[in-house]
Formats: C-alpha cells, sequence, structure tokens
C-alpha cells in the first residue's frame, strides 16, 4: 500500500500553501495526498462544563466543506491527484505526529490559526518538526511566494543525520530535475564570507575540508550517477547564518535532525532549527 502524502490544513493562508506543496509532492512521488484536520474539544485545553460528558466531540460542517474545497481545489491543479479528506479529534499537532506513523511525508505551513504575531514557526510546526515518524516538509516563507527554482542545498558535517540528509536531498533533486548542493561550514572569526566554492573535490582551498565533502558528493552520486552535485566549502563565524543565506538561492534546503555539535535527547539540533525558522524556502527536515 502506497503511504501517503499528509498535509494539515486548518483554513489558514499559510496551511493552504502547505496544501499545494504537498500536491506537487504528491504528484513527484507518484503518492496519494491526504488533507487532515485535527481539531479539539470545543472548549480546547479547558475543561467541559459537565465534568461527566467526556465524550470524543463531533467534526464540524465547517471543516468539512473548507476540506472538500481544498481538495477540490487541489485536484484540479494537478490533474491525476488523488486527494482524501479526515477530521481528526485531538491537537492538529498530535493528530499529524499520529498520522506520520503511516505516511511518506508530512508537510506543515510555517504558521497556522493559532500563531501569534513574531512566532515564525507555529507550535503545531515545532511539534511535528520535533516528533513526526517520517521526514517532514516545512513550507517557506510564510509571507511571500515559495520558490518553485534553484537547487537542493544540504548541509553536511560528517554526521549520521547529515549522511541521511545528503540522501533524502538527492532524492529531491532527481524529482525536481535540480542540481545538488552540498554545503560544509566550518568557523572563521574573521569573516563572514564565502572563501571556497568547490565544484569538485580536489579543488578545496581548505584540505581538511576536501575529504568530508568528497565523501558526501560520492554518497550522493552512488544511487543517482547522473545527478549534479556541487560541494562547496565555506568559512563562516556560524553554520547557521551561512545556511540561511545560501537558502536564498535554493527551492529546498534538506537538514538532518542532529549534527555532530547535538546534545544526546535533543530532538533538533541548533543548526536545523535555525534553518526551520528561519530559511529563505522550504525545509525538508529529514527523520528516519
Amino acid at each position: 500500500m502506497n503511504r501517503p502524502v499528509v498535509v494539515g490544513v486548518d483554513g489558514s493562508p499559510a496551511s493552504l500553501v502547505a496544501a499545494e506543496e504537498a500536491a506537487r509532492a504528491a504528484v513527484r512521488r507518484q503518492l496519494p495526498l491526504h488533507l487532515v484536520h485535527g481539531y479539539l474539544h470545543p472548549l480546547g485545553y479547558g475543561a467541559p462544563l459537565n465534568p461527566y460528558d467526556l465524550g470524543v466531540p463531533a467534526p464540524t460542517e465547517a471543516a468539512q466543506q473548507m476540506l472538500e474545497q481544498t481538495a477540490a481545489e487541489l485536484a484540479g491543479d494537478q490533474p491525476g491527484l488523488h486527494v482524501e479528506v479526515r477530521q481528526v479529534a485531538g491537537g492538529p499537532g498530535a493528530a499529524l505526529v499520529e498520522e506520520s506513523h503511516r505516511a511518506e511525508l508530512v508537510v506543515v505551513g510555517s504558521r497556522g490559526l493559532g500563531g501569534f504575531t513574531g512566532l515564525l514557526l507555529g507550535s503545531v510546526g515545532t511539534q511535528v518538526v520535533a516528533h513526526a515518524h517520517c521526514p517532514v516538509l516545512v513550507v517557506r516563507p510564510a509571507d511571500g511566494p515559495v520558490p518553485v527554482l534553484g537547487p537542493v542545498l544540504v548541509g553536511v558535517d560528517g554526521s549520521e543525520s547529515a549522511s541521511l540528509a545528503v540522501r533524502y536531498g538527492a532524492d529531491e533533486a532527481v524529482r525536481r530535475g535540480a542540481e545538488l548542493v552540498l554545503v560544509h561550514v566550518t568557523g572563521d572569526d574573521h569573516t563572514d564570507a564565502v572563501r571556497a566554492q568547490v565544484p569538485r573535490a580536489g579543488g578545496a582551498t581548505h584540505p581538511e575540508d576536501e575529504p568530508l565533502l568528497a565523501t558526501a558528493v560520492a554518497a550522493a552520486r552512488v544511487e543517482h550517477p547522473d545527478l549534479t552535485v556541487t560541494g562547496r566549502a565555506v568559512r563562516a563565524p556560524s553554520a547557521e547564518q551561512a545556511l540561511i543565506e545560501a537558502s536564498r538561492d535554493a527551492a529546498l534546503v534538506v537538514v538532518g535532525t542532529r549534527g555532530r555539535g547535538g546534545f544526546v535527547g535533543m530532538l533538533l539540533g541548533s543548526v536545523s532549527q535555525a534553518l526551520v525558522q528561519h530559511a529563505h524556502c522550504p525545509v525538508l527536515v529529514a527523520h528516519p
């Protein structure tokens, strides 16, 4: 059975943009698309007026109409796409985490109806990114057009998490017919500019970067020998800022859940968190 692409939809502009990106992702993968709306008790997180009335609330007609209208519009834009809709009793974040057990990909918007101004990623997106059991696509930016042209960008540091991100990034680049760009950032207190751009691993300005990039480039080409892969060694004081800046020219950034600098028990490393919050293009979090 094909595992679907799942997207959370609450009627907000960010969630509708996420649904459009989810539809494109489903078409690329030749998979069905499931629109999921998670809803709470009518009184939200508070206790019901009658403490003995703890039944599961019924789905709302308004939410069902919103889902069906969104599904019809997506199917019209993407001929051949199979779309299903479902309301799930429970918090939207918990609903999507549960759906991720059976999904190929979960897609979330940058900020939904419950988001506060100034929060770059809403509580639902944060919960799903941290706890999902499959890859999660965070559709960014929330306040502008989502880029469709450009390479797929992956930050590499030699960690297992980054290796998984390279594999996912290579798959995405092939689906999109795009270039794969692998970036390794090393610290430099004196400049925030790119000091080396390495189209081929053998041309690295900084010898310490060469083996790591060469290994990552070779790994990306194992399953996709015809894929165009570029390795870049970047000197910058902050890996987060270097990759955020590089995302300006990318169509997608792929990140691991935790790199070499991560602490055991942290669900998402600092670089991944920064990109999920501040990247200029969609971010794919490479959960196994």
